[in-house]
């Protein structure tokens, strides 16, 4: 025997029979904070300074990491890579 029960509500509704707590509130308030902090951050900060915190430290890290990539695929073949 198979039974199908569909309920028809919206999230709210779903939420309020299950006495799940309502937090939209609460998520506003910490978004508005975060924003906030953004954008006294963005104030204080240079171009410059932006990004070296959001990029890596160095592009060298990269080239170091592309060079490790391509030795490990190349090193069961017997080849090196490329020096460009």
């Amino acid at each position: 025997m198979k039974i199908t029960i569909e309920i028809d509500c919206t999230p709210d509704e779903a939420r309020q029979a299950l006495g799940i707590p309502d937090v939209k509130p609460m998520q506003d308030a910490l978004m508005t904070e975060i924003e906030e902090r953004m954008r006294n951050a963005m104030q204080s900060m240079d171009g410059e300074t932006l990004m070296k915190t959001w990029m890596p430290a160095n592009i060298q890290g990269l080239e170091t990491l592309h060079k490790a990539f391509w030795s490990q695929m190349t090193s069961g073949l017997g080849k090196t890579p490329s020096s460009d």
